[in-house]
């Protein structure tokens, strides 16, 4: 049985596999940008890091706030499907310039490991996402 209300998250025939390997990766996603917003936003010692990167302070409010509506974005199910996608290539742009940024800044290598982890997830919300709308589309 088919219940389309506009969104993914009312189907049916979405697999029990396919929601909880979405609804993980995301709970991923939206927990390090609000980890990272709220530090970017509140934490002194960010505004000394964007510096030991080569980042102007004005960058860290517009991504800071960039992070905050793409959060909003990929939690409310009546975003249209196109503002969900510029979220998520908004999170893969952040999540692969990062080690670009720390790498040439002379920062390990190992700190890597963890953006590798979150763009992995990222691509995993992404694909289940994209994979439950094609689901649920109406015929």
């Amino acid at each position: 049985m088919l219940k389309y209300n506009g969104n993914i998250m009312t189907s049916t025939s979405v697999s029990r596999k396919d929601r909880l390997i979405y609804q993980i990766s995301t709970g991923i996603i939206v927990a390090i940008m609000l980890w990272s917003a709220f530090n970017f936003a509140f934490n002194d010692e960010y505004k000394e890091a964007f510096k030991h990167l080569g980042l102007p302070n004005w960058f860290k409010t517009e991504l800071t706030v960039a992070k905050f509506l793409g959060v909003i974005a990929l939690l409310i199910p009546s975003v249209p499907v196109r503002i969900k996608d510029f979220a998520y290539s908004g999170f893969a742009i952040v999540l692969l310039s990062t080690p670009i940024a720390h790498l040439s800044s002379g920062d390990s290598i190992w700190l890597e490991v963890a953006h590798l982890f979150f763009f992995v997830s990222l691509v995993f919300s992404y694909t289940y996402y994209h994979r439950m709308i094609k689901v649920s589309q109406p015929e």
